[in-house]
């Protein structure tokens, strides 16, 4: 999945294959209703899509852009458009809810973190969401204050290090307004893709 360089071409290169299964769902389209669709859509495009897309976290958007391309592409099936047919970005965020390929994997980082901070998630990871209160150093600081800050360790290659959980993580979850970190689970999962959405 993940080359020797870490361009991950050949994890997104498989996730393209994606189109087979959108050329077999559009023969079929006229057969079904469109939550019949979302479903087969789901099941054999946007899981493979997401499937392990945390790993994409800081990737170049020559990368990002061929997944984005096969979402696309799924997005004109469930909803019968062709491909030339305006407002792609209105039936993707309007019409199907569905965030773009990087806001995607950020949406499963801060999952991930809010998991950790819960006590849901595997050791190995919630030991990378270290909230700044506790630590011994940083108690003094503004910062502590604030609700579950995280603590961002130091790195050095800037090339692959700033993507790594232990620094994406935490970083992302800084980014996010201190009320929106407070939440439980399930409100937490809803009012973060409404965070995205008003980005767009």
């Amino acid at each position: 999945m993940i080359s020797s360089d870490l361009s991950l071409e050949k994890h997104v290169d498989n996730c393209s294959k994606c189109f087979f299964w959108l050329c077999q769902l559009k023969r079929v389209r006229r057969s079904l209703d469109a939550e019949s669709m979302k479903t087969l859509v789901h099941a054999f495009v946007t899981s493979r899509v997401d499937y392990s897309n945390t790993i994409l976290v800081g990737a170049p958007k020559s990368v990002t852009n061929k997944l984005q391309r096969v979402l696309n592409a799924a997005a004109r099936i469930v909803t019968g458009t062709r491909k030339y047919d305006g407002g792609l970005s209105h039936l993707l965020h309007t019409e199907l809810h569905w965030l773009e390929v990087p806001q995607r994997v950020l949406y499963k980082i801060a999952l991930m973190v809010h998991r950790c901070l819960q006590d849901k998630a595997p050791q190995y990871l919630s030991n990378y969401c270290v909230p700044v209160s506790e630590v011994a150093s940083r108690q003094q600081l503004r910062s502590a204050s604030r609700h579950q800050l995280l603590l961002i360790p130091q790195y050095r290659l800037r090339t692959f290090d700033h993507r790594a959980f232990a620094v994406a993580g935490p970083t992302f979850w800084n980014s996010l307004a201190d009320e929106l970190r407070t939440y439980s689970s399930d409100r937490f999962k809803l009012a973060l893709k409404t965070f995205f959405f008003a980005i767009y």
